[in-house]
Order: C-alpha cells, then structure tokens, then sequence
C-alpha cells in the first residue's frame, strides 16, 4: 500500500476524466473476462491480449486492447495496477491536462508492448524448438507498462515527493523508489526466472517510452514558455 504526503495530495479531492474511465473501463472489462471464462469458457485474451508478432494470433489492434485485459484468475492483478493509477495518474492529469495524460497512457502501453515482443523475438534466437513455441505463442496483458510509464513519470515530476510504502515505517522520496523498483524489473527480467509468468521488460519498456516523451515534452514546452 502507498501513501503520498500532503504536499501532492492535494490532488485527492477530485479525480479526473481520464483516470476516472481508466479505472472503470478496465474494471467492467475484467468483469466481463472472468464472467465470460467462467460461464461460458470464453478467453478474451485470446483475441485481445498482444500475441507475439510471428503468431498467426497477431493483429496490430492487440497493441492496444492488451493494456485493458487482466488475468481473469485473479482480482490482483487489475486492482493493484488500477490502484496505482488512482493513486498517481490524477496528480500527472491535473498537471499536464486530460489530453496528454491520455497520449501519454497509451504511448508508454503501446511502447510497453513492442518493447515486450522484442525481448521475445532475441530470446527465440536462443533456446531449444520445445521452448521456441511457448515463447511465440505467449500472450501479454495487462497495464502494467502504462502503470511503470506512470510511475516514471511521478517520479520524475515530483522527485522528492515522499511515499509512505506500507509496512515500511519510513517515508521514500519518488524518485529513489522508481530507481529501485525499475532496478528491480532489470534484475528479475535478466534472471528470467522460469515459471515467473511477469513481463518484466514491458515494464521497462513503459518506463523507457516515458523517459522519452517527458523530455521531448519538456523540450517542446520550454520552446513555447511552458513548464512543468
């Protein structure tokens, strides 16, 4: 559980149209996984959810639904990303406006994906035919690639924001926590434990597409007088 200190809280009291949606598309969505999967044994992560692009699975549009399809086994999954994006996306809204917040979701999701089918297609170059299939015929979803493009992206906006991680007893800057967490992804991504199920180099990727588009923003916005 995190907690932001008062001084970007104060944020806390309205919560924005693109996060507001955000949240509830992804939960309706959920919703109609684990009823479909239960009842009628329907898995809209086949159809949906990002296959790697050497799969006959594969359309282009998956670049995107992915990012709005979870685990339908498991609440975690969706809560714990939709938390994240309740408790950081309406302070990067207010700050930057519901049109580039929303640019900015998508990117790092799309960005987070491609990232996701790169990593795949080096490691297929590498391992026996047995694993070379289960690999090609993966499926990725979740928004956990925005959701690390948007703790990027608090981290960098408000770096010495403080975090109160529970059940740590003391407060961490934004700044350290986004280092480490993402050093922790690199980590676990390069260990690639089998059996861990997490698309740790999407996460990456999320983050890396947000570097990015904050700089060139920041760059832009400094031409025109903006700032933030």
């Amino acid at each position: 559980m995190i907690k932001m200190d008062n001084a970007r809280n104060s944020f806390a009291g309205v919560l924005p149209m693109v996060t507001k949606n955000i949240i509830i598309i992804n939960g309706i969505i959920w919703l109609a996984q684990f009823v479909l999967f239960r009842r009628a044994n329907i898995d809209l992560s086949q159809q949906f959810g990002l296959h790697f692009v050497a799969s006959e699975h594969f359309r282009i549009y998956q670049l995107v639904t992915y990012m709005f399809l979870h685990d339908p086994y498991s609440i975690s999954h969706v809560f714990f990303n939709m938390f994240a994006v309740f408790m950081f996306g309406r302070t990067l809204e207010q700050v930057w406006g519901s049109k580039r917040f929303l640019t900015y979701y998508l990117v790092t999701g799309i960005g987070a994906g491609l990232i996701q089918m790169l990593v795949v297609f080096l490691r297929v170059q590498t391992v026996v035919p047995a694993e070379m299939f289960s690999m090609v015929n993966s499926v990725t979803v979740g928004a956990s690639g925005a959701v690390f493009g948007i703790l990027l992206a608090f981290g960098m906006l408000f770096p010495n924001s403080q975090l109160f991680i529970i059940p740590f007893p003391f407060p961490i800057k934004a700044k350290w926590f986004v280092i480490g967490y993402g050093l922790l992804e690199l980590f676990f991504g390069v260990a690639n434990r089998t059996g861990d199920n997490v698309a740790h180099f999407a996460h990456l990727g999320g983050m890396l597409f947000g570097i990015f588009m904050i700089l060139y923003w920041r760059k832009k916005d400094r031409k025109y007088g903006r700032f933030y």
